[in-house]
Formats: structure tokens, C-alpha cells, sequence
């Protein structure tokens, strides 16, 4: 297909996606519908098989990946981890508790690598799903790759339903409190970064500047990659450094946001999860779906009887504690959407809505935008090395 017929047609799928998730507020997922769009447009010849690879975004996606995961690493704040350890170790049992679950229960029933493709899929981002796909695709087995996407793709339906439910409960239990005189009222959360600065020289705070800086990282990160024969993963490596070098101050918090190229490296980054969906047959597709059934019935119980019980030993409620192991399933910005939502379903002036986010905003932020976020990229390319 011509590349730039290819990318605009990609480019109508992804603005329909977004149109889409913006108007449900993200209950229905922008990769969900970009999923339907994509199956449907290959299994009916409607897209060519080489779509994604004519565009040159895949491309694009496979070589900035790793520049992506240092950014995910600047989204986390050391000190405000430390500050909310509490969700950082229910956030954790959470992920351990969809691992155990799928090992014990799931083996029953499913296959070493769908078991492992589940586990990265339900507990992580689309990061988790390439690594996923990347070990499935090395062993031939495109089957567990399509499993991972899919499994992406629906996970909002399920987790947004049932953390609006259980916050609302959360909401109006924190009610009683506020108006009991007990609820110990925090400070806001300012949801705007405040000015991100940097010890770097103002020449490598450009576009093509952070872009230099942040692909040293990776390089090195897979330089060590290399000389550890791979026990220390690229991607882990990345992850980390991004981490360290925000605490250090030498990259700033987001560091790629506001650059020139952010957006469509995101896009890049997306597209290569659906790779895998212009080779599958309609058969192949149908035959997932009693695996994604039980991936979900058996790992999301599994997150939720964890992190109840970790959660509540550590003094947190129990639908607490459930909300925050089930943001997993969704991440940031569903994390915040669900939290206002819920405070200000229950909330019957600004005090007590601003009271009730207040205890529930930062606890969702932390558990879905880096909790998981470390975890899963950790434990997703531990588990992969298993795929064969």
C-alpha cells in the first residue's frame, strides 16, 4: 500500500478511537475500538495485511519504545511513593495476587504461555503487552501475542463497571466520616505539575536535544542488556534510569510531554500491539475467546482477594483496597476520572467532595500510574523468558 494512504488511514482509525473514548469517558477504550476497527478491516480485506508496516509508524513504534519507557519512569515521583507506600505494597499484592491465581487455578485450564501472556496483559500497560508479544512472536506463537492484545483491549469494560461501583462505597463511606468529624481532611492534590526543571544545559532541552539525551539511556540501557546476557532487561534497565535521573534532576518529570514528537511516538507505540492481528484468522480469534473468559474470570479475583486482604492489614477499607488493586485493568486517567466521579456522586456540597477526593485521588493515582507500572514491566519480562 502507499505510505502515506497507509498512514492516513491510521490516522482516521486513531481519531475515531479517541473520539470515542472521550465521549464514553473512557469506559469504552480508544485501543478497544482501534481493536474492532483493525480486525474488522483485515479479516474483510477491507486493510491490506502490510497497513501497518506501508505507514512506517510501526517502524517508528519499534525504535522509540524504549525512549517511551524512560519517559514512564520520569512519571514517578520517589518522594511521593514513599509517601503512599501503604498503596505501593497493596498495589504489588494485587499483581502477585493475578500471578497466583493464574498459575494455581488458571493451569487447569489454560497453557503455560497464555497464562503468562494473561498475567502481563491484566496487570500492565501496553509496555507489558509488546513484551509479551515480542517473546510470543521470537517462539512463533502468534496466537499468545493476539491473546495479550485482546486481553488489553477489553480489560476497561470489566475494570471501570466495578471501581465506579466500589468507590461510590468507598465515597459514602468516607461520608459518614466527614460528617462525623473523623475523616482526617488532606490537602487537595494538585493534578498540574508544577514548572519541570533540570540540571541539564538549555541545548539539550529542545526537541531534537531530550530526544539525544533520553536515547543515550536506552542505548545504555541496552548495553547492559548485552553484557548481562539479557538477566538485566532493556527495558527494566530504562524504566529505573528514568526514575533515577527525574530524582537526580537531570530529566524532568514527563519528560517527553510537550516535545514535537511525543504524539505520534505514541501512536507508533500503539500500533505495534495490533501487528499481530492482520496475520490471524477469523477462526484463530473465535478460539480466544473462551481463554480471555477465563484469564479474566480467574486473574481479576485474584487481584482483588490479594490486594482486600493486604490492603485492609495495612488499615485501609476493603473497597479501598479492591479499587486500587483493580486499577490494573485501566491506569491513568481512568485512576482520576473514577476517583471525581465517585466524589462527586456522593458529595452533597464542595467541602465534602473535596474531602472525599482528596482521600481517594492519591491513593488511585499512585496504584495506577506507577505501582503497576514498575511492577509489571519487571515482572512481564521475567515471566516472558518462559514463553516457548
Amino acid at each position: 500500500m502507499n505510505p502515506v494512504t497507509a498512514f492516513t488511514i491510521i490516522m482516521l482509525i486513531w481519531t475515531i478511537s479517541d473520539f470515542v473514548a472521550k465521549k464514553t469517558k473512557s469506559v469504552i477504550s480508544s485501543l478497544l475500538v482501534a481493536a474492532i476497527i483493525f480486525i474488522v478491516g483485515f479479516k474483510s480485506n477491507i486493510f491490506p495485511e502490510d497497513l501497518l508496516t506501508s505507514s512506517s509508524l510501526l517502524t517508528l513504534g519499534q525504535t522509540v519504545i524504549g525512549l517511551i519507557i524512560v519517559h514512564i519512569g520520569t512519571m514517578i515521583s520517589i518522594d511521593e511513593l514513599k509517601k503512599q507506600w501503604k498503596t505501593v505494597l497493596t498495589g504489588v499484592a494485587a499483581i502477585l495476587g493475578i500471578a497466583t491465581f493464574l498459575f494455581a487455578i488458571g493451569s487447569f485450564f489454560l497453557d503455560q504461555n497464555f497464562i503468562i501472556a494473561a498475567i502481563g496483559a491484566i496487570s500492565g500497560t501496553t509496555i507489558a503487552v509488546i513484551i509479551i508479544q515480542e517473546a510470543a512472536l521470537a517462539s512463533g506463537l502468534v496466537l499468545v501475542a493476539v491473546f495479550a492484545v485482546l486481553i488489553s483491549a477489553f480489560q476497561g469494560l470489566i475494570g471501570y463497571p466495578l471501581t465506579s461501583l466500589i468507590l461510590r462505597k468507598e465515597a459514602n463511606r468516607l461520608k459518614g466520616e466527614y460528617r462525623a468529624g473523623t475523616l482526617k481532611v488532606e490537602k487537595p492534590v494538585e493534578h498540574k505539575e508544577k514548572e519541570p526543571k533540570t540540571i541539564l544545559p538549555k541545548a539539550f532541552q529542545t526537541t531534537a536535544g531530550t530526544l539525544f539525551v533520553v536515547g543515550a539511556v536506552v542505548v545504555l540501557s541496552t548495553y547492559i542488556d548485552n553484557i548481562t546476557n539479557g538477566i538485566l532487561n532493556t527495558f527494566v534497565i530504562a524504566l529505573l534510569f528514568g526514575i533515577l535521573l527525574r530524582a537526580l534532576g537531570v530529566l524532568k518529570p514527563h519528560v517527553l510531554s510537550g516535545i514535537d514528537a511525543y504524539g505520534l511516538m505514541m501512536i507508533g507505540i500503539l500500533l505495534i500491539i495490533f501487528g499481530p492481528l492482520a496475520t490471524s484468522s477469523v477462526d484463530d480469534l473465535l478460539a480466544l475467546i473462551g481463554p480471555l473468559c477465563i484469564a479474566f474470570a480467574i486473574g481479576v479475583p485474584g487481584s482483588v482477594a490479594f490486594s482486600a486482604i493486604v490492603g485492609k492489614i495495612l488499615g485501609y477499607s476493603i473497597p479501598m483496597s479492591i479499587a486500587i488493586g483493580l486499577t490494573p485493568l485501566y491506569g491513568f486517567p481512568g485512576t482520576m476520572i473514577l476517583s471525581q466521579e465517585a466524589a462527586k456522586s456522593v458529595g452533597e456540597n464542595k467541602e465534602e467532595i473535596a474531602a472525599i477526593e482528596a482521600s481517594i485521588l492519591p491513593k488511585m493515582i499512585i496504584a495506577g500510574f506507577s505501582t503497576v507500572t514498575i511492577l509489571s514491566v519487571v515482572a512481564t519480562s521475567i515471566l516472558a523468558e518462559f514463553i516457548h
